[in-house]
């Protein structure tokens, strides 16, 4: 528990920044939050003319296209910015006039594979039922674990879920990766990933508080945790090793998901044990131990003590 002294700082401090780089810099967000039309090209020839697209697509008068080769040297992916229009409908019906437009410039040298158009009003219930499905999720976990344990578990659950989620947040500030509807899965699975690794912490704390009663915290903290640390470390192991596989052979596809995949099951594997654990020695759960403080004192006395006596 000692850790705690580097982790709780590094967290806030990481957390701070992804609220500073938020603000500052912005989410990349996908046209499922921000509206727009999503075109994947593949050439009937042996391989697509990137520049060429990009040319005559910004020459259709649509505003800024992104161009961008997709799988194999035939496809194409293409995002074409949500058409400014006074009205909700007319905003609709200018991004179907995009469509029909690149069918007609691109139709006789490209199959259309894939075409998505995301209208304002969509965008918009689309971002108020993200939000709403993550704060549903972590309110039904506090309340779980108020049932299922005492109330300082629950709030330290929280806790490091937020944790989680702020630093995934970050991880996409950072990156830069495209946010959208595929992110929420992706920070609703770490959600559920980190919580299963602490209730399995916050479950053997339980177990060892009833076992050792005459501990301190600290002490049943430490005992809860190495006990519990193979298991963490292989569960986190395994699931790494299958996502990098998905990061490397997925495509450009599941790019976004596997690699904040990979920074999640990282992180939350470092908030269970750094953070969901050692929280409850400021949330005031009791122990027969007595004052957490003093029992780890005594621990690091008693570890200063062992080689001596050896």
């Amino acid at each position: 528990m000692k850790f705690r002294s580097v982790s709780f700082p590094l967290s806030a401090i990481l957390s701070i920044a992804t609220v500073i780089l938020f603000f500052a810099v912005g989410m990349n967000f996908g046209i499922d939050f921000k509206g727009g039309t999503l075109v994947e090209l593949q050439a009937k020839g042996t391989q697509a003319n990137i520049s060429d697209v990009r040319e005559r697509s910004n020459n259709l008068g649509f505003g800024s296209v992104e161009v961008a080769e997709f799988g194999s040297p035939r496809e194409l992916l293409l995002r074409i910015e949500l058409q400014v229009a006074p009205t909700v409908a007319e905003q609709e019906r200018a991004q179907q006039n995009v469509v029909t437009k690149l069918r007609e410039a691109f139709g006789a040298e490209y199959e259309f594979r894939r075409v998505e158009v995301v209208g304002p009003r969509v965008s918009g219930e689309l971002v108020q039922s993200g939000a709403i499905g993550v704060i549903v999720a972590v309110i039904g976990v506090l309340l779980y674990l108020w049932f299922r344990f005492e109330w300082q578990f629950a709030v330290g659950a929280v806790i490091a879920t937020l944790h989680d989620i702020v630093l995934t947040i970050g991880f996409f500030l950072v990156m830069q990766l495209t946010f959208d509807m595929t992110s929420i899965a992706v920070v609703l699975t770490i959600l559920g990933y980190s919580l299963n690794d602490t209730v399995v912490i916050y479950d053997r704390i339980r177990e060892m508080l009833r076992k050792y009663k005459k501990l301190s915290l600290y002490q049943v903290l430490d005992i809860s945790v190495n006990a519990t640390l193979s298991r963490t470390v292989i569960t986190a192991t395994t699931t790494f090793l299958a996502m990098t596989a998905m990061a490397i052979f997925g495509g450009e596809v599941l790019r976004s998901f596997s690699l904040a995949m990979l920074f999640g099951i990282v992180i939350g594997t470092y908030s269970s044990i750094f953070i969901a654990a050692p929280v409850l020695i400021y949330l005031g759960l009791k122990t027969g131990g007595g004052d957490p403080a003093r029992g780890e004192q005594a621990a690091e006395a008693k570890a200063v003590a062992a080689p001596v006596k050896a």
